[in-house]
């Protein structure tokens, strides 16, 4: 039997591939999309690359991995049909992390989201209802909170359905955890809510560049329009995947919501912009609040122009009612139950502006070594 994985060529989801094959022995089902066989394991290659070499990798694709070439939005993932039935036949757990990050498209989160997430859900009840299904595991996000302003948020708080959302993201995640809970009843579940998801605190590689983008555009200018004292809950993607790993994978885990953030202990703007300024010998910026419409409105003229300046400004556009809220969610169920807390922020931020910004905001990737020819299979 196997845990049916998907989102495994993206970031959370790539890192949580890396921590089941390393830490336990289920084999994995991943849904990858790819017009053919050696596609699909190149685009795993290059997803799990940062975190093992190609001799590891190709033991793990050779010995527990199964692929399944597939659409996310597809009717049983476009699959045909002797590969969802045995898709449905070796599935045990299911761990969904697949997600459209599309913030400004409506069309995207409302295919890939809430269509994908259903397909997810329908295979879960055909595997429930053929063998059994140990867990469903589903990654969402603190977005699903709405609209917040100055507040501590806990898990059974959170949605609230009389409050707006932010985005078509927000929007779309809120439904899905709904779904999850409605057409899946019997079935045990685990929903993780990360937060702002920005690095890994073990080292300054990463893959994910957007909110990177607009970490370093703002470390970049001499006045924030922030108030020095407000907090930003920021969490290493290491602890998000650590997180889902441990607690999807134990028997019984204690609650069925967390959140994946650094909560309470959530760093200051002037905490943070201090250790970083210290790290570049530089001087801190100033704070000035009453900046923030002026900011926002440059923010949007400038995020329809060409260039580095532009895409930088265009996230963040995106972002920016993240950044203002001043919003930490609770995270002593996850740090109850793992017994450590996240690393702070400030303890990494400088190696991963120092990464990005040398090499341009890219990952050198390794090519497909070429003594290990097409397809492995």
């Amino acid at each position: 039997m196997a845990i049916f994985l998907t989102g495994s060529t993206g970031y959370i989801g790539a890192h949580v591939a890396a921590g089941l094959l390393e830490r336990h022995s289920d084999r994995l089902n991943l849904l990858v999309r790819a017009s053919d066989e050696h596609e699909a394991e190149v685009r795993l290659w290059k997803s799990l690359q940062l975190h093992f070499p190609f001799p590891r990798f190709h033991e793990y694709l050779r010995t527990r991995i199964s692929v399944f070439r597939g659409d996310l939005t597809g009717a049983r993932f476009g699959l045909p049909e002797d590969d969802y039935r045995r898709l449905v036949e070796t599935t045990d757990a299911i761990v969904h992390c697949a997600a459209s990050l599309n913030r400004k498209s409506e069309r995207a989160c409302l295919n890939v989201n809430l269509r994908g997430t259903l397909e997810v859900i329908k295979l879960a009840a055909a595997a429930r209802d053929h063998h059994g299904l140990r867990r469903f595991s589903h990654v969402s996000t603190v977005a699903v909170a709405g609209h917040r302003a100055n507040e501590v948020v806990r898990e059974d708080e959170a949605i609230q359905w009389e409050r707006s959302d932010y985005d078509p993201y927000a929007r779309t995640k809120k439904f899905c955890e709904h779904m999850i809970r409605e057409l899946l009843p019997d079935v045990d579940r685990t929903i993780f809510r990360p937060s702002i998801v920005l690095g890994d605190s073990r080292h300054a590689e990463t893959t994910q560049f957007d909110m990177v983008r607009a970490f370093v555009f703002l470390a970049g200018l001499p006045i924030l329009p922030f108030r020095a004292s407000d907090k930003v809950d920021i969490v290493p993607v290491n602890y998000v995947a650590d997180a889902v790993v441990a607690l999807h994978q134990k028997p019984r885990p204690n609650h069925d919501i967390y959140h994946l953030s650094s909560g309470t202990g959530s760093q200051t703007y002037r905490e943070l912009t201090k250790a970083l300024a210290g790290a570049r010998g530089r001087r801190p910026p100033i704070f000035v609040p009453g900046l923030e419409k002026p900011f926002t409105a440059l923010v949007n003229w400038l995020s329809s122009r060409r260039g580095a300046l532009g895409h930088g400004a265009s996230l963040m556009k995106v972002f920016m009612p993240y950044l203002v809220w001043n919003t930490v969610f609770d995270n002593s169920r996850v740090v109850g139950e793992l017994g450590v807390a996240p690393a702070p922020f400030s303890q990494y931020s400088y190696p991963l502006l120092k990464f990005s910004t040398e090499n341009h905001f890219t990952y050198r990737y390794q090519e497909w070594p070429t003594a290990a020819g097409g397809s492995l299979a």
